[in-house]
């Protein structure tokens, strides 16, 4: 498995780059950590969205016990106004760090949000900005990785934070849509190229030859 997705990650960074990323491939989460670290210049700041990939390969802590000062709003002793303010924050730190719900074999990143928060960092935020993506979230299109967020991403998710979803009841997709205030689906990102950044400022993006987030 692995040496296939290894083929398929060298067919993919072709497109990424095209795209305006800079690529990389990682056999493991363990590897992909390590990537991760040399492209975070010391003492950098980094903003954290919800993301469990990253959470996976061990990011918040390695971060943390180098120095950095991670901002992140899944602290769960954090207050509501304190988790608001940390999300605005996430986005103004020297790097974002994230993970993408979808990525097409073609290179195109496809994200479904529920506070919008997420996307909005991916699309502008003040510095670098690093993906991290098991190739288990790859997918032949941009209609069958929004089929994969919402039928595959969304569920787990919803049952992760006690939502109220047709999702996290049925878990799948409830083809009438979901509109109730536990909604998860509420901003879709499809993001055709990397974000003009005149200023220098990158887009990384790294395959990770495992299964990682939802």
């Amino acid at each position: 498995m692995r040496d296939n997705y290894r083929h398929l990650a060298a067919s993919m960074e072709k497109h990424l780059v095209r795209r305006g990323h800079v690529p990389f491939y990682a056999a493991t989460a363990s590897e992909a950590l390590e990537k991760v670290l040399t492209l975070i210049p010391a003492g950098a700041s980094v903003g954290i969205p919800g993301s469990v990939t990253i959470r996976e390969i061990g990011a918040v802590e390695a971060l943390r016990g180098r120095g950095h000062k991670v901002v992140q709003h899944w602290d769960p002793k954090a207050t509501a106004a304190e988790k608001l303010e940390a999300r605005f924050e996430e986005a103004q730190c020297d790097v974002f760090l994230a993970s993408s719900n979808a990525i097409t074999k073609d290179g195109v990143l496809v994200n479904i949000d529920g506070s919008g928060n997420r996307v909005a960092a991916m699309c502008w935020s003040r510095g670098d900005r690093i993906y991290v993506v098991g190739m288990n979230k790859v997918c032949p299109d941009v209609a069958s990785a929004l089929a994969r967020v919402r039928d595959r991403a969304a569920p787990p998710n919803a049952l992760r934070l006690k939502s109220k979803t047709p999702c996290a009841i049925m878990g799948c997709h409830d083809e009438k849509g979901c509109l109730g205030p536990d909604s998860l689906c509420r901003a879709v990102l499809i993001m055709e190229q990397a974000p003009t950044m005149p200023d220098g400022r990158k887009s990384y993006v790294v395959l990770v030859g495992e299964e990682l987030g939802y």
